[in-house]
């Protein structure tokens, strides 16, 4: 089966072809093309500008992708969350296509599709149940039970900032560029962890994140502190984030009893982050699955194979009704 898997929910147009075999998932062809460049200059994503350049650029990488290859069987698409200038634009090419070549159209959550680039490795592997997900992003924290394939309950997410937000948030008040959460990571390599006592918030109860007050902690110290050591800084304020995140995630392990852990969304490429939680869950009897580096970012390969797992229970979403959701939802719960 081959799945054409298009993404397109904030900066990267991003189309794939992947098929699926016994042996795992397999990328035939893929494509994104990224908008940093663009978006550096404002410190962040302009949501007109990104819908602007999503269109020019969603029928190029498309067919660059689809250069030379047969028909797919299928076309999953990004619905939702993200910003709906970008959804707009890749919901109405997926249901395009679906119409044009006459194939089934599966619409896809965002944030499942992060949880299941863990499975686009050369290797087979498989997610067992349940699993606990820490999605931790850009735009979103959260922590999630997984009990099947596209079938969640949140455990808590963040009530405020998210974990990649407020590494970008803070890296731009130490003078990096956007998106600045991989240079803090960098500086952090050579600092002393300890060096600041940063605060942690929330980290000794339930599952809820916040991190605004973090933030702000950043703030005032470095107002206060106008000739610091960036290494230091760096080291100190990763380490309060990953704190929090590991104790959460170890928090929930104990009260679910998980076979896997998914560690998944572009903050998963944070190398203490992947270090410190592979270190802690090897002493339980969980599995860590953590997507290989070049699919952490958002990517339609991820997207292809979570549409997989809806294509096969003929999960399909007729093209002439299917909508962007920039709100959706990827569990079913209320616990909010």
């Amino acid at each position: 089966m081959h799945i054409l898997g298009i993404e397109s929910s904030c900066d990267d147009t991003s189309v794939a072809l992947v098929e699926a075999t016994e042996n795992g998932f397999v990328v035939v062809s893929e494509k994104t093309s990224s908008q940093i460049e663009v978006h550096k200059k404002y410190g962040g994503v302009i949501p007109e500008i990104a819908g602007r350049m999503h269109a020019e650029n969603i029928i190029p990488v498309v067919e660059e992708v689809m250069k030379n290859q047969n028909k797919p069987d299928v076309v999953a698409v990004t619905s939702g969350p993200g910003l709906i200038t970008g959804l707009l634009v890749g919901v109405e090419t997926g249901k395009t296509l679906s119409n044009l070549w006459n194939i089934p159209l599966v619409s896809v959550n965002h944030i499942d599709g992060h949880i299941h680039s863990v499975e686009l490795k050369a290797e087979k592997t498989t997610i067992e149940f349940p699993a606990i997900c820490l999605v931790v992003s850009g735009g979103h924290t959260e922590l999630l039970l997984m009990t099947n394939h596209n079938k969640f309950e949140l455990l808590g997410k963040t009530r405020d900032d998210a974990s990649g937000e407020t590494f970008d948030k803070v890296a731009k008040l130490i003078g990096f560029e956007y998106p600045g959460g991989a240079k803090i990571s960098k500086e952090a390599e050579n600092g002393n962890p300890k060096a600041i006592d940063f605060p942690r918030p929330m980290i000794q109860t339930g599952y809820e994140f916040s991190f605004a007050g973090l933030k702000t902690s950043a703030l005032y110290w470095l107002r206060d502190n106008p000739k610091f050591n960036k290494q230091d800084f760096c080291a100190s304020f990763e380490t309060a984030i990953v704190d929090v995140l590991t104790t959460k995630t170890i928090r929930s392990i104990k009260e679910f009893n998980p076979k896997t852990v998914i560690l998944a969304g572009g903050v998963s490429a944070n190398k203490k982050l992947r270090e410190t939680l592979g270190q802690t869950i090897n002493k339980t009897n969980a599995k860590l699955l953590i997507p290989e580096m070049k699919y952490t970012m958002d990517n339609a390969a991820m997207i292809a194979v979570a549409g997989y797992y809806k294509t096969i229970k003929n999960n399909y979403t007729d093209w002439k009704t299917i909508e962007a959701d920039p709100n959706w939802k990827v569990y079913t719960n209320n616990n909010e």
